[in-house]
Order: C-alpha cells, then structure tokens, then sequence
C-alpha cells in the first residue's frame, strides 16, 4: 500500500480534496472529491454557507473510506482574510461575513484616524484592500460590539475546519498575516495594534508555523468518516501554499498564482516596507519557512468567471439572477475564442478598480468602467472578453515593472501556477505584453504545495529544495 496525503483545497467557488502519493519518483495527484463552495444573502449581508462547506469536507473524508486510500495525515487552505467568532462552548457567534460584502465602506477612514496608513503598512507591510480582516473587524465593532465582547477565540477560516476535526484551537501564520494585525518583522500578532484598535487581545495566541501538528480526528469525526489520521498544517493560505509548488529556481523570477485571484510577487527572506512599496500598493504575506511572498493581489480571473455565469445564466450568489443570459453555455475555452476573434478591439480595463469586486452585474460595470474612461464601449461578447484579457495582461506586465523598480531584480521570466495557467490566450497575451517568457505549470499549485509541507514533515522531502525539482520532474510546464 502506498503512502497517501491529503490536501482539502477550497477556493472562492468550490472545494477538493486532492490525494497525493509518490510513483516512480514522480508526484502523483488524484481528485477524489469536489464540491461547491456558495455565498449567501443573511442578515444584511453576503456570508459564506460554512456547513455546506463541512458537509463537503466531511464526504471527501469519507469518499478516502471508500476508495481505501487512508491518508498519513491532512491538511486544509483556504482564502485569506475571512474568519469566525467563536464563544466559550465552541459555537459560531454569528455568520462568517465574506471578504465581497460592502460593510467595510468608509472604515478605512476610521483605521485612519486610529493609525495612520503609512505608519500601519510600516509594521504589518499588508497591502490595502478594504476587505483585509483589520477593517472587517472594526466594522463588527461599530455594527455588532456585542459579537466581540462575547468572543473567546477568533480563527481564520482554515483553522476553524481543523478545530471542528480535531478540537484543538491554532492560529496558523500564514494566514494570519493577511488579516494587517501581524507585525511584519516580529512574525507574531501585532498586539500593541489589536490593543489601539480595541479589539480584544485575548482572541490572539501564539501564531503556529506550516508543518507544525494540529491533532489526530476527535473520536467522534474518526467514527463518522471511518478512520483517524493527523492533521497538519500547511501554508493555509492557499497563495502561501501555491508559491512553494513553483518549480522555478532563481531570483529572476516572478511568480503568478493565477485563479478567481492573480497573486503576482517573488519570494524575499526580508519584508519590503518601504514608502515605495506602500505606494505601489504591494503586501508582504507570510510565508512558510518565513518566507515572505513580495506581492500584488490582482482581481484575476473572477472578472472572467462572473462574466461567464451571467452568460449561463447562473447565479454567484442565491437569489442573483443575470439578465444577460445567452440561452447557451459557454465554456471558457469559448469565451478566449471569442475574445481571439476581437484582437483588434483596443480598449482595456483597470482591472483592479473597486467596481469589479462584487458588481451586480460585472458586464455592467465593464461598459459602465470602459464609457467613464472614454474608451469604446464593447458590445459582444468578444469584445467584452478582448477588454477583460487587456486589462489583465496590461496589468501583469506593468506590476512586473514595479517589482523591478522597487526590488531592484531584473525579471527574467514569468511562472504561472494554478488553475489560470491553462488558460493559453491569457499566457500568450501576457508574454507579449511584459517582453518576457512564461512559463506555465503545475495546474493544481495549490494542492501541491499543501501537499509539499506535509511530504517534507513525513519525511518524503528533506527540504523545500527537493521537493520542487521533484514537482518540476512530476509536471508538465509549457513555454510561452
């Protein structure tokens, strides 16, 4: 019987539990489970459906039962930012509010007034966006006080899932350092911060490192899936995890984690905090081995995703309906084609600007963005396309170029990792606009970085090292 580990890996949309085992020297990967992942509309506010999420984590657990492939050990990533409240007996306090919800509007004006922007970016170096948890939590604060008041324990979204499979409480860092409240050069939670803010200290313990052991399944979820096993930490933060599957070797190099998110930066062994970096708008996440990930979140392919569930006529969130339902399903490999045949539609979009986070209709705020700018307006669904995949590449090379300014790295070449490297229209149009090669490779980064830690702590992989030239042999890598 070989030796299996599991990765849960849950995105933005949906969730899978990836099995990963040695053959040959070389890596395999074997979806066993996938399931949805869902917002919804309560209380005011978009939520994430965090029992459909358990449900799905539990039937993949189950799913290894049935194909008698019992993992050593396992390990969760998620998003970052998002977390829960919980009380003294364990249960959610309250709805664990997702990052596209607009409760946090204007409360950068309150952090502000508390800490002024520089002097924040100087300790935590955390790019802002007005969904990092430092803005969620003072939102609570002024619209639900009570909620922190009564909270004994504050977890991330992935250390949530661990506490329910193990019942043991970790605060993994990597996954921390996108909330803005951990100090960029202690490593730990910024408490002298948290304590200005006047959010509770007692919700942040000691911050737990990618390989350390969480705990073997309670009785009780050994019993329901029908076997225990320990569960580790990875880099829960799935980007964290993506980064170390990147096979490339060398400083000349920009890693891009490309999904419903584009996470374009390098690795540094230092964070980079100084006023041009904070000006550019760039983050120094955590990392595992404290390896910081020098980076620029990009709206990405979620632009491209919302787009082809209004064609579909499918919905993002329940009850939201689209009007531009095509009566026909387009698959992406469709929508590029589409985009292709419009080459020579010229206008783009910023991509990054705040009408695109949570649009009611993201083709609306397309026309809408292009019209404002001056620019054509387009109209068919290639042009529409065309617009998306300038505004994307256009942005891909320009943050390139301020990476290179800032670091003083001259970019060499461009590795794309995730789901976002098939997509080859993407690729191409990138490598032309930066004047770099790409290269394209793992697909399931993310999954495989998870497993990487996991490999590396039962010993299959010495170091880091070794465990990316064994990815690079493992996986096919295409050249743009």
């Amino acid at each position: 019987m070989g030796r299996y580990f599991l990765a849960i890996d849950i995105g933005a949309s949906s969730g899978r539990h990836m099995i990963g085992y040695m053959d040959d020297g070389k890596l395999q990967l074997e979806e066993i489970y996938r399931f949805e992942n869902r917002q919804l509309e309560r209380n005011g506010h978009l939520v994430w459906d965090v029992e459909n999420l358990w449900d799905g984590i539990i039937n993949g657990l189950k799913k290894c039962k049935e194909l008698d492939k019992i993992p050593e050990s396992v390990g969760i990533d998620t998003w970052g930012v998002d977390y829960v409240l919980l009380d003294r007996e364990g249960s959610m306090i309250g709805d664990a509010v997702a990052y596209r919800d607009d409760r946090t509007a204007g409360i950068d004006k309150v952090l502000n007034d508390i800490i002024p922007e520089s002097e924040l970016y100087k300790k935590c170096g955390i790019q802002k966006q007005l969904f990092n948890t430092i803005y969620q939590l003072l939102a609570l604060k002024k619209e639900s006080p009570e909620e922190l008041e009564a909270a004994d324990s504050f977890l991330m979204i992935p250390d949530y899932f661990n506490y329910r499979l193990t019942g043991v409480k970790k605060q993994e860092y990597t996954n921390a350092t996108t909330t803005n409240l951990v100090n960029a050069y202690t490593k730990e939670w910024d408490l002298e911060l948290i304590e200005k803010l006047g959010i509770p200290k007692h919700l942040f313990k000691k911050l737990s490192l990618p390989g350390e052991v969480v705990g073997r399944f309670t009785e009780k979820i050994a019993e329901e899936v029908g076997f225990s096993t320990t569960v580790i930490l990875p880099a829960t933060h799935d980007t964290g995890s993506a980064f170390l599957a990147v096979p490339s070797k060398g400083e000349n190099s920009v890693y891009l984690s490309s999904g419903t998110w584009s996470l374009l930066g390098i690795e540094s062994s230092t964070p980079i905090t100084d006023a041009k970096a904070a000006e550019k708008n760039f983050t120094n996440e955590g990392g595992a081995f404290y390896r910081y990930r020098f980076l620029k979140n990009i709206m990405g392919l979620w632009i491209i995703q919302s787009i082809r569930r209004e064609l579909n006529g499918s919905e993002y969130v329940e009850g939201r309906k689209s009007r531009y339902a095509s009566g026909r399903e387009y698959s992406f490999l469709e929508l590029r084609e589409e985009a292709a045949k419009c080459a020579d539609f010229k206008a783009d979009i910023d991509v990054n600007d705040e009408c695109f986070l949570s649009p009611l209709s993201m083709i609306d705020a397309i026309k809408e963005h292009c019209s404002k700018r001056g620019e054509a307006v387009p109209e068919s669904v290639g042009e529409i396309m065309q617009c998306v995949y300038r505004g994307l590449s256009k942005c891909y090379a320009d943050t390139i170029k301020e990476i290179s300014e800032i670091t003083g790295r001259s970019i060499e070449q461009i590795n794309i990792i995730g789901g976002g490297c098939q997509d080859s229209y993407l690729n191409a149009m990138t490598a032309k606009a930066a004047g770099i090669p790409v290269f394209a490779g793992p697909i399931e980064g993310t999954a495989i970085g998870n497993l990487a830690i996991q490999m590396i702590s039962a010993g299959i992989f010495k170091d880091l090292e070794e465990a990316r030239s064994v990815i690079f042999e493992s996986f096919d890598i295409k050249k743009y």
